[in-house]
């Protein structure tokens, strides 16, 4: 049995203000941690509209959620939030949450290929269902493609190296497992970046998931798609797990937020521009001490809110 530890739950559902009569999206539903707590505050006249691409996790949210009644799962990308709301008929929801890390019980499962901690076949999917993979990505992509991603996604300095050492590699032999990819990636890197705290493959294991997945691109229109189809009151809670993420959710946030856009130079607005959110919290809420203690992996989440006005 897989372990599934719903970060900053406590946090996001309370920041959610959830109405026991709303319609709520989980847009990562995962293993059901959030949710459980989403539909727990609904009352029967409420709704909790659960959405996830991998397969697995909808078992897993089935089982865990399984006493509730009020509960629509939805196997698709949270990018499609328009198009589920208006196959289900709802033209306003009450609240999203977005918890944008991978799941634990992906993490534990070796065979994902997510974790650079067991050997396993490098895949990384979050939905089985499509086609690239991680392994297709070591494999096919050119050198300097690849170092743009390792660059760009996992934020990873030493990337040309990496690149280079890849390419190299995969002339030799195919790279088809995650314990390959690992060495790999640690021959590669500097004898100081090495003894680095975290693992020498974090950043590029990150930054292929990223590519595979395509995580960062429906961010933004997923949060203001959100907006426009939110009553007003409805919130928006958002917790990410690296800066790239965190730097997309408050930077949308704040355009969202901004009210007048007329250049400097003009002495009165004439633009009409209003804000369209309120932000809940100016700085991101991070974990409690009790919770990096009970859920290291917790260490680098944050969470932001925003409420429609």
């Amino acid at each position: 049995m897989f372990s599934h530890y719903p970060v900053m739950a406590e946090e996001a559902i309370w920041e959610l203000d959830i109405k026991p009569r709303g319609i709520y999206v989980d847009g990562t539903m995962g293993g059901g941690g959030h949710s459980e707590r989403i539909a727990a505050k609904l009352s029967p006249g409420g709704r909790l509209i659960g959405i996830d691409k991998d397969a697995y996790a909808h078992e897993r949210a089935r089982a865990r959620l399984a006493n509730y009644e009020n509960v629509t799962y939805v196997k698709a990308d949270f990018r499609e939030l328009v198009a589920i709301l208006d196959k289900l008929d709802i033209a306003k929801i009450d609240g999203l949450l977005l918890d944008l890390g991978v799941s634990s019980f992906q993490l534990d499962d070796a065979q994902r290929g997510f974790s650079y901690m067991q050997d396993a076949p490098l895949d990384m999917r979050m939905n089985r269902d499509d086609p690239l993979t991680a392994a297709r990505v070591v494999a096919e992509y050119s050198e300097e493609r690849l170092a743009e991603i390792l660059f760009k996604y996992g934020e990873e300095r030493h990337a040309r190296r990496i690149a280079a050492a890849i390419v190299r590699a995969r002339l030799k032999a195919p790279i088809t497992t995650t314990g390959q990819l690992a060495e790999i990636v640690i021959s590669a890197m500097p004898a100081a970046s090495r003894r680095e705290a975290q693992h020498p493959a974090k950043r590029t294991f990150q930054g292929i998931r990223i590519e595979v997945n395509t995580e960062l691109e429906a961010i933004g229109l997923t949060l203001r798609a959100a907006c426009e189809r939110m009553n007003h009151g409805g919130r928006i809670a958002v917790i990410t797990f690296h800066s790239l993420e965190d730097r997309i959710v408050k930077e949308t946030f704040a355009e969202m937020a901004k009210g007048c856009i007329c250049p400097p130079s003009l002495p009165v607005c004439v633009c009409g521009h209003k804000p369209e959110v309120r932000l809940v919290t100016k700085r991101p809420m991070l974990p409690s001490e009790r919770e990096l203690a009970e859920n290291p992996r917790s260490r680098s989440a944050k969470l932001r809110v925003a409420e429609k006005l």
